[in-house]
């Protein structure tokens, strides 16, 4: 019985699990805004483009 009772309270996993849900939402931020995404560095990489070639 003590054993199920310190296997309830042990909180190792949670720690994994909050990472995996942090990578998750992160992954689907990227999905749904990959287009934004890919336009915003473009525009950059323009930029720096255009200006280095300027020196």
């Amino acid at each position: 019985m003590q054993h199920i009772k310190a296997f309830l309270r042990e909180e190792d996993g949670v720690g994994v699990v909050e990472i995996i849900l942090i990578l998750v939402v992160l992954i689907s931020l990227v999905v749904i805004f990959k287009k934004q995404l890919t336009s915003l560095v473009n525009s950059i990489l323009t930029k720096i483009t255009s200006q280095s070639n300027g020196i």
